[in-house]
Order: structure tokens, then C-alpha cells, then sequence
């Protein structure tokens, strides 16, 4: 996976076809989906835990709907078991403990994402989305706010760099905490329909007795196999004692 990049990071470059998917990559897509326009993002995500059971999680189904130029409603439906979480993931779920203890469980996500800039000069593509995860069965049943800020530019010969910083107001068996999570994504078109990237991001708690600092490392692609039809791989491994040591995440995203 990580020769694959690499060896496209240095191939001939080409414009690429975007579909702007936000699961792509952790962080998402400074772009909401046009007006009268939807995608269809899903995935399966394979987390190797530190320890216990790892996680998996499908289908992370995420259905984005443009209502205009700049706004786009957002609904989601997720299956998680395993164990400490899946901070490694856009689905917010409590903080699993790091004992090898089991987490079961499903849930809906809604929101929307309002795009608030275009880029102009030093001015990025901006986007704020507004999220509300809640759990349909589990240990756990608080409705989780999330609130995310995007900010990218495109840069010569077609490279971009986004950047997005997350918080979310979670539950976990000890009480409710937050969690931070930052992150940067440096994307590079290889052909019309090729893309790859090379992403840090991070899971940080502030709140909990025993806070926790998750910051991973992630190469990635996506290809196109049609304009309207692409598929994508990332993986991932964790950089401190506190976070997972690989993960992989496989996913596909539909226009419509």
C-alpha cells in the first residue's frame, strides 16, 4: 500500500475527477455536494486495538443531499463491535477502554454541512459541518454533538492541502468528556481518475480521568472507476503507546 503511493507520488500528474467525498480520507472535503445532487459514502473500517477484540465497523453509510449551492443535509447509519472506540473513523462513539473491554454498538448520524468560502488568493475553501451521532443500541445512549471546521487550498500543479479541526461532546461509562481531533491531509492527483494522499491526524480527550493522545499516520488513494462511481483505500498506524498500531478503512462513494 505505502510502495503504491509512493511510487504514484512520483508518476505523471493529470486533472483529476472529483467527487469530494468526506470519507476519502479523516479529514473531509472543504466542498458540499451541488445542488439537487447526492453521494452515497460507505466503508468497512478494520481497527487493530492494542488490545481485546479488534474493531469493525460497516457500513458507515453516509448519504450527503445538496438543497442548494452552499448547504447540504447529511443522514448515516453505522455498526460497531470491538473495543476502544473508533477514533480512527468520522463515527462518534464513547471511549472504549484500553482493558480489552467489548463495544457493541449501532447508531444514526444527521447534520449538515454549509460551505462558507471559496478559495480566493489566500482565502481557502472553508466548510462547517454540524453533526448529532445517536446510538440505536449499545452500552451507551447519549446523543453525541459534533461540530467540524474544514479549511483547504489548492496549490501548484494541482496538489491540495486541507486541514480540519473536530469536537465532539462524548459519552463514556465514566461520564461525558471531549474530544479534539485535528488533522491535516496533503492530496496529490496522478491521472484524470488517480489520487493520493498522505494524512496526520489525531484523537485527543480532555475530561476523563485517564485522557488519552491517539495521532496517526495515514497514506491513502481513491480511483475513479466511473465520473459518478469511486473506491478508496487508506491505512494507518498509530504513533503513541495510547493509540491503535494499524487500521485500514475500504470504501466506496455514489453520485447521484
Amino acid at each position: 500500500m505505502v510502495a503504491i503511493c509512493l511510487a504514484a507520488w512520483g508518476g505523471q500528474r493529470g486533472p483529476a475527477v472529483e467527487l469530494d467525498a468526506d470519507r476519502d480520507a479523516f479529514t473531509p472535503s472543504a466542498f458540499s455536494v451541488a445542488a439537487g445532487r447526492g453521494l452515497v459514502e460507505g466503508s468497512a473500517v478494520y481497527i487493530d486495538n492494542l488490545a481485546g477484540l479488534p474493531t469493525n465497523n460497516y457500513p458507515e453509510l453516509l448519504i450527503r443531499h445538496g438543497a442548494n449551492d452552499w448547504w447540504e443535509w447529511r443522514f448515516g447509519v453505522n455498526y460497531g463491535v470491538g473495543s476502544q472506540g473508533t477514533v480512527v473513523t468520522s463515527v462518534e462513539v464513547g471511549e472504549g477502554t484500553l482493558d480489552g473491554g467489548t463495544l457493541y454498538e449501532s447508531s444514526i448520524l444527521y447534520g449538515f454541512k454549509l460551505a462558507t468560502s471559496r478559495q480566493d488568493g489566500w482565502r481557502p475553501d472553508t466548510c462547517i459541518i454540524m453533526e448529532a451521532s445517536t446510538p440505536t443500541s449499545g452500552d451507551l445512549f447519549g446523543t453525541v454533538p459534533v461540530a467540524t471546521y474544514v479549511a483547504g487550498w489548492e496549490v501548484a500543479d494541482a496538489w491540495r492541502v486541507d486541514g480540519a479541526i473536530r469536537y465532539a461532546y462524548s459519552e463514556a461509562h465514566a461520564g461525558w468528556f471531549s474530544r479534539w481531533s485535528p488533522s491535516v491531509v496533503l492530496r496529490r492527483p496522478v491521472t484524470e481518475r488517480f489520487e493520493v494522499h498522505v494524512e496526520w491526524f489525531g484523537s485527543f480527550t480532555q475530561g476523563l480521568e485517564d485522557n488519552t493522545q491517539q495521532p496517526f499516520i495515514s497514506p491513502g488513494f481513491h480511483y475513479g472507476i466511473t465520473r459518478c462511481v469511486e473506491i478508496g483505500l487508506r491505512v494507518g498506524w498509530g504513533l503513541t503507546p495510547d493509540a491503535a498500531p494499524f487500521f485500514s478503512d475500504a470504501g466506496i462513494a455514489i453520485q447521484y
